[in-house]
């Protein structure tokens, strides 16, 4: 008795490809962090989604013309980069060269911090203080 794996080659070649595109696809299509206000326009193209050359070109040119871009919104000010565009590419947008980890935000100055960056000692309530 013969097996026959391969009766039916071609559709398993296709099944095969099909299923390394779909694998694959999505794993080019992660963009890595880059940073707007020193990266070249090849970087840009490369790492951003809906980004060719063209606008990666865009983007330096507004950026040698106007200065640094202050956050991530003023891209929107570059012919071509709409919030669609943005909000595809929010999380690997930098806009300076400090790595932020996914989910952090910048830490805000705290209230009880002293102007010349100590803390002030706690207050402690009357009969909770060490003895």
């Amino acid at each position: 008795m013969k097996l026959h794996l391969f009766r039916n080659s071609g559709a398993c070649c296709a099944t095969f490809l099909a299923l390394v595109l779909q694998l694959g696809l999505p794993l080019a299509a992660l963009a890595g962090p880059v940073n707007v206000n020193t990266a070249d326009a090849q970087t840009l193209a490369r790492e951003l989604q809906g980004i060719g050359l063209a606008k990666a070109q865009a983007i330096v040119a507004h950026r040698e013309k106007h200065g640094a871009f202050r956050s991530i919104a003023d891209l929107a000010r570059v012919r071509g980069i709409g919030e669609k565009t943005l909000e595809r590419n929010r999380d690997y947008i930098r806009l300076d060269s400090r790595p932020v980890p996914a989910g952090a935000r910048p830490a805000a100055p705290s209230a009880a911090t002293a102007p010349g960056g100590t803390r002030p000692a706690p207050m402690v309530r009357p009969g909770t203080g060490p003895r």
